[in-house]
Formats: C-alpha cells, structure tokens, sequence
C-alpha cells in the first residue's frame, strides 16, 4: 500500500474538479514546464532558448486562428445587434430610464438652432414726424428761445397761443413728441404744454383729443425708454388740463395701454443703492402707475374696468 506523501497530495487534482478547470490546470502546469514554445524555457534544455526572431513566429503563427475566431465572433455578435435593433427600431434593452425617478443620464443637446427671443423690449426705428416736415418748412410760429431751463430751452411764440388753430397744431405738436434729434424734441415737448396750459381751461383741447390718439399711440410704441416717459408726462398733463378730457380717453384705452402693459413691471431693482432716475422721474415702472392711477381718478366710473382688462395686474386706487 502507497501512502501519500506531503509532496504526492499537493499534485493530486482538488475534488469536484471539472473538466474545463482540469484542462485548464494542466495547460498551465505544461506551461510552467515546457514554456510558451517547447525549449524556450526550460531550464535543463540542452539546446538554450531560443532565438527572439524564431519566438515571435512561432507566437504569432500560434494566435492567427485565436484571433480570427475572436474577430468572426464579433462581426457576428454585431450582427445580431444590429438585427435586434432594427425588430425594435432603435431601442436597446436595459438602456431606458422609464420606471425610474430619478437618472443621472446625460441629455442630448438639441441639434436645431436656439429658438430666437420674440424683441419686444426692442427700441423700434423713430420714423420722421409731421412736427419736423412743417417746423422745417416755416409753417409753425415757434423758435427757440436760448434761455437754458429746467434741463433745455425755452420756446417763443410768434403769436398768441390763444388765437391758435387747436385742431390744426396740437395735433402737429403732439407728433412731435417721439423726436429726438433738436431743436425738435425741445420745441415739440415746450410746445405741448404750453398748448395744454392755455387751451385746457378755455375747452379748446377737449374737441381734439380722437386727434392726439394716434400720435400718442405711435410715440409708445417706438419702445424707447426716453420717449415713452416724454408721452407718459404729456399724457398726465393732457388728462389733468381741462374736465371731461380724462372721460373722453376711456374709448381709447385699448390704443394707449398695451405698451404700458408691457413695460409696467420694468422699475429696476436697485438694492441699497440709490435710483437717480427718480429726480427726473424716469422710473418707467413708477411712472406708468401714476399715470394709470391719474386716468382712474380722471376717467369717471368706467375707467378702472377698462384698465383692468388690458392690463390685469393693475389694483384700484380708489377705495
């Protein structure tokens, strides 16, 4: 009877071996003593190792068909990918997100271009008023009058304002207020409320106002922050000038108010700094509400409804 030795039991093959870890086990052990080609690496060869060239010839002879196996393997492998995908029309299994709350996947950029934004902040383009066709032909009986006031000039009148035609000049002047080039902004803005302050109480603006809609519509709607407070000022001023006048613009408020709607919200928010604006009183957000609050005061008992349905953030200042 053998009995086993230390040495004898550390080659003896573990239990429950299988056969691919076997021939796995004695690839490895043929390995260590023959070497990866037979006499390269056996230390009691009598003929050395061999040469360098000869070794990896012999290795590459010996991976040729491992290596085309592996690549026909993956052409068929891709192929058959390629036909699932198409049975499903692009869709991967196990590459989804549904069913889940939350993913840390990454989303595609969108390949189309950026959507535009719509500009309607954007200052449109001043075209040339009627104001500044008749002031260059001689037709209106005002000049400048070079005595510095209040941030511009003053204006002269080659007439008495009373004896002036309201219907054909106010209308002129009020055109002139989305001016911005002088003399013309000056004479157009002097000139409008001077005509406000000597006609609003005799009852000559009154019969004109259907007149000024349009120009006043036009000056707001150029988007320009100057020119808008320049309107909103004379806006105040025409609906404070004379009676009735602020009840004859209630029709009208769907012309006037939607440039207001847009630009209501725009008071900047300045923090602990100081708005210098407010000296000149060209905080547009706050210059549109004393102006809403002024038509409300001043357009009789319709007036609030009709603010509100074009501008629908606005509140009574009425209790």
């Amino acid at each position: 009877m053998i009995v086993p030795t230390l040495e004898t039991m550390s080659k003896l093959p573990p239990k429950n071996e299988t056969e691919k870890q076997r021939k796995a086990r004695e690839r490895k052990e043929r390995k260590k003593m023959m070497g990866a080609i037979e006499g390269s690496a056996h230390k009691y060869s009598p003929f050395g190792r061999f040469p360098e060239e000869e070794e990896k010839r012999a290795m590459t002879q010996k991976m040729r068909p491992i290596i085309a196996a592996r690549k026909k393997a993956k052409a068929e492998s891709d192929q058959k990918a390629a036909e699932e995908a198409k049975r499903n029309r692009g869709l991967k299994p196990h590459s989804g997100s549904g069913g889940s709350f939350a993913s840390t996947r990454k989303g595609k950029k969108p390949q189309g271009p950026t959507p535009q934004n719509c500009g309607v902040y954007k200052i449109r383009k001043v075209a040339p008023s009627e104001f500044r066709r008749f002031y260059e032909r001689g037709d209106l009986p005002v000049k400048i009058l070079h005595n510095f006031s209040n941030g511009m000039n003053q204006i002269s009148w080659s007439v008495e304002v009373d004896k002036l035609d309201y219907h054909h000049y106010l209308p002129i002047f009020f055109d002139g207020i989305r001016e911005t080039e002088e003399p013309y902004r000056t004479l157009a803005i002097r000139g409008v409320h001077q005509l406000l302050d000597r006609g609003g109480r005799q009852g000559k603006v009154l019969p004109v106002v259907p007149q000024l809609i349009i120009p006043i519509k036009t000056a707001l709607n150029t988007r320009s922050k100057d020119i808008i407070c320049e309107t909103l000022e004379c806006l105040k001023h025409l609906v404070t000038c004379g009676d009735l006048i602020g009840e004859a613009l209630v029709p009208y408020y769907r012309q006037l108010l939607p440039i207001m709607n847009i630009f209501v919200t725009q008071t900047p928010n300045t923090g602990d700094q100081i708005d210098y604006a407010q000296r000149k009183n060209r905080d547009m957000g706050v210059l549109i509400n004393d102006s809403l609050q002024m038509l409300e005061t001043n357009g009789g008992e319709d007036a609030f409804i009709n603010i509100k349905y074009m501008i629908p953030t606005y509140e009574s200042c009425i209790l």
